[in-house]
């Protein structure tokens, strides 16, 4: 039997993404957008595009990015926006995304952005967290179930890239058990 042991975890810092983080976001979602196998994102992005888009994230939004303290290194970045804002009878349901560098994944990034991601969400309001993961990135969907999402259903051939429809796993996280009665 072989045995795979994690790799080892490393010190990380989390902070509030800047204007400035973008080539650092772009580094990071480029590859995997190019990879064609964990996001729905199907362009690259530039890194003015990405400036333009931290530097007016919205107000209740969440958007951190994780730092290798050993280098300063951005090497992961979440993001949480409002659901809707023509209503605000969704105001209490955030969409949450998840990026880490292929080279340091595994190594607790993820969970470090999700402590910090879920404690700002509960300050700003937000009872419910959702989003959509693609069916075939299974390793994407067992960092969302242990961060305690549950699936809710499958939108079958949600996305199209490249001419190939793509199943996407619904999930969800009330942040407070008692928000759901």
């Amino acid at each position: 039997m072989l045995l795979i042991a994690a790799a080892p975890r490393m010190d990380v810092s989390i902070r509030t993404a800047v204007p400035g983080d973008a080539a650092a976001v772009v580094r990071i979602l480029n590859p995997i957008i190019e990879a064609r196998m964990f996001t729905v994102f199907d362009a690259p992005f530039t890194v003015e595009v990405e400036r333009e888009y931290i530097a007016n994230f919205p107000s209740r939004g969440v958007f951190h990015v994780a730092v290798r303290d050993e280098d300063q290194r951005v090497i992961g970045f979440q993001s949480l926006e409002p659901f809707a804002t023509y209503t605000r009878a969704f105001d209490h349901v955030g969409v949450v995304g998840t990026y880490v560098d292929a080279g340091v994944r595994r190594q607790g990034v993820a969970r470090r952005l999700f402590e910090a991601t879920l404690r700002t969400a509960r300050q700003k309001g937000y009872a419910k967290l959702f989003t959509f993961v693609r069916a075939d990135n299974p390793p994407a969907l067992r960092t969302y179930l242990d961060q305690g999402f549950r699936v809710i259903g499958t939108a079958q051939r949600h996305a199209r890239i490249d001419g190939l429809y793509i199943d996407e796993i619904l999930i969800e996280k009330w942040l407070d058990d008692d928000a759901k009665s």
